[in-house]
């Protein structure tokens, strides 16, 4: 992709994200992800009608009336934004690849905190941190994010999301919001993600490929495993293999869920080929109901 394209490309995930994000989203991210809570802005007069509760009383002994504290809700946060870069989310058998896909939902995601005065920053993560992008505010911080998750080359192929989560655990002390956008096709994640999860807001973004869960009955096939480059030849039309597909991908979905269930965090499943908007909404929505 040219420097020209590239742009092009950002420009049309901007305006069609961003009508989204304004159309459907609008308020919606602001009542979900609210403030870490109330912080002190100032002292004033005491007037009739003031809760007691509130004076000052540091304040109050040095001029000799009464002065109370105001507080004000403390809004600002910071939504990180972790992607899965392996070569597994260069698949697509659909009109996208995952990696496009998990662009357009970057932006959804970087947009709606823009809008509510958040900071937003980037971690691309393989089976090592590729890049770190620290939280910052602005439209122009936004294009960068989109454009990095859109043509950043990645070293590695395989995938360690243990390793992007520590890496984001030691890197943002203060609780924030958390997306992990990845296929889920990794192991040995699972301490971590409750470690991560206790801490901040966590939210799994877990992108799927129809030809990922279930192989076609169209003869000798030959699969290559975009990870480690391994090339075998199945028989689509025999039953053992298909059986054993279907198995290992039950019983990899089926560790997932457990995990989120009984981490008490939250996933949205991302199907490529059908519209991410829906499961968006449905993450909303079910989110206001629980605040």
């Amino acid at each position: 992709m040219t420097t020209r394209e590239l742009l092009k490309e950002v420009r049309q995930i901007e305006i069609r994200t961003r009508g989204i994000v304004n159309e459907v989203f609008s308020g919606e991210y602001h009542s979900v992800f609210k403030g870490r809570g109330m912080e002190f802005s100032e002292v004033r007069e005491y007037q009739i009608g003031d809760d007691i509760r509130s004076i000052d009383w540091n304040v109050t002994a040095r001029f000799g009336h009464p002065y109370i504290k105001i507080f004000e809700e403390e809004r600002e946060l910071t939504a990180m934004l972790i992607v899965d870069m392996s070569g597994s989310q260069f698949f697509g058998s659909v009109d996208k690849t995952k990696q496009q896909i998990a662009a357009e939902l970057t932006a959804i995601l970087a947009f709606s905190a823009m809008r509510n005065n958040d900071k937003v920053g980037l971690i691309l993560f393989t089976d090592e941190i590729e890049k770190f992008v620290p939280p910052r505010k602005g439209r122009s911080h936004v294009l960068r994010i989109i454009r990095e998750v859109l043509s950043f080359e990645p070293k590695g192929n395989k995938t360690n999301i243990r390793g992007a989560l520590e890496y984001f655990n030691n890197t943002i002390k203060k609780k924030s919001i958390a997306f992990l956008i990845s296929d889920f096709i990794d192991e040995g994640y699972d301490k971590i993600l409750k470690i991560v999860g206790r801490k901040h807001d966590l939210i799994g973004l877990v992108l799927q490929d129809p030809r990922e869960i279930e192989i076609p009955k169209a003869g000798l096939l030959k699969l290559q495993d975009t990870e480690t480059g391994r090339i075998r030849y199945v028989d689509s039309n025999s039953k053992m293999v298909q059986e054993q597909f279907s198995k290992t991908i039950a019983e990899r979905e089926a560790f997932r869920k457990s995990l989120f269930s009984t981490s008490r965090l939250d996933a949205i499943e991302i199907n490529a080929g059908e519209s991410y908007v829906t499961p968006l909404v449905k993450f909303f929505k079910m989110r206001e109901k629980r605040w």
